[in-house]
Formats: C-alpha cells, structure tokens, sequence
C-alpha cells in the first residue's frame, strides 16, 4: 500500500516537472499507440492523419513509446510514403514521441 503511494506521488511529481518544461507537447494533438502490433498501427496513423488534414492541422504528435522501436520504425517507414506528411522527427525532449508536420 505504501509503496503504490509512493509510486504514484513520484509519477505525479515526474509529470509534473516534464509539464514545467515543455508544454508545447500538451497542445498538440496526440495519438498514442501503445499496446498496437505493428501490422494494426497504420490503420489508426493513417486515420489520424487523415483527420487533422481534414481540420488543417499543421504539427500533430505519435506517442510510439522507445522499447524495441518495432513501432517506431514502422510509423517512419511508412510515413516517408505518405503524401500528407511534410516532415516527421522525433522529438527531442521525448524519443518515444514522433513529431509530424502535414502539408
């Protein structure tokens, strides 16, 4: 019990201190796809692309997570491939983050 307190008030203290840093992150729209297999990630990318296209989006952020970056790679692969995406690049406070830029 005690160690799950202590646990969550360092995951709160973290997110904090990373909010004082860098709120950029927080007004961009994000899609987070932990928990995909790399063969049904594209499905839900290429969506939500297609969807801040659509509204005119400029920058819009993938939450790939870093592990084996399975998902990272296929993200990039495929995203040099895509005729919306401008530019895309990880994003320097966070490397489980890819930055996309839509023309």
């Amino acid at each position: 019990m005690v160690s799950s307190v202590v646990e969550n008030n360092k995951l709160q203290i973290r997110h904090k201190v990373f909010k004082k840093i860098d709120p950029f992150i927080e007004i961009l729209p994000q899609l987070d796809v932990h928990g995909y297999t790399e063969d049904t990630v594209m499905t839900v990318v290429n969506d939500f692309i297609n969807d801040n296209y659509k509204l005119r989006k400029k920058k819009i952020v993938v939450i790939h997570g870093n592990g084996l970056h399975i998902l990272k790679n296929k993200i990039h692969r495929d995203l040099k491939r895509n005729k919306k995406v401008k530019k895309y690049y990880l994003y320097n406070m966070n490397i489980g983050c890819t930055i996309i830029e839509l023309n």
